[in-house]
């Protein structure tokens, strides 16, 4: 089945210069114009999804790069590397994020005292 950027960026639950962005960076091909259009196929569809997901999971677009390029019946070591990079970074963003959580909880906590002054929160954004 053959499809317009258009429904490839339908398909692929993004916009089309999106697409057009991933095309600039090397993560999709651009195909050859065919009667003044540019076809895409199922394997555009495959690889956009892919590239969705992994954004999803939290990889770079250069990390997503690589991982489409290994070849994978050989560089399963690489992209487990990869994957093991990318959760050592968001288990690092996990322990930021609950950091931050308790820090507004203990400022919840003291705005709800009732003791005279400016409020907590606030005072806590204060430059």
């Amino acid at each position: 089945m053959e499809m317009t950027i258009g429904k490839l960026a339908t398909a692929g639950h993004v916009g089309v210069e999106t697409i057009r962005y991933y095309q600039r960076r090397g993560l999709l091909d651009t195909p050859r114009r065919a009667q003044g259009v540019r076809r895409y196929g199922e394997e555009d569809v495959r690889r956009l999804l892919f590239i969705r997901q992994a954004q999803t999971a939290g990889f770079t677009l250069e990390e997503i790069k690589e991982l489409l390029d290994l070849d994978s019946g050989v560089d399963r070591e690489r992209a487990r590397t990869l994957a093991r990079n990318r959760i050592d970074a968001l288990d690092g963003r996990i322990a930021e994020l609950e950091h931050a959580r308790q820090a507004l909880r203990r400022l919840v906590g003291e705005c709800t005292t009732g003791k005279p002054g400016p409020c907590p929160i606030l005072a806590s954004f204060d430059l």
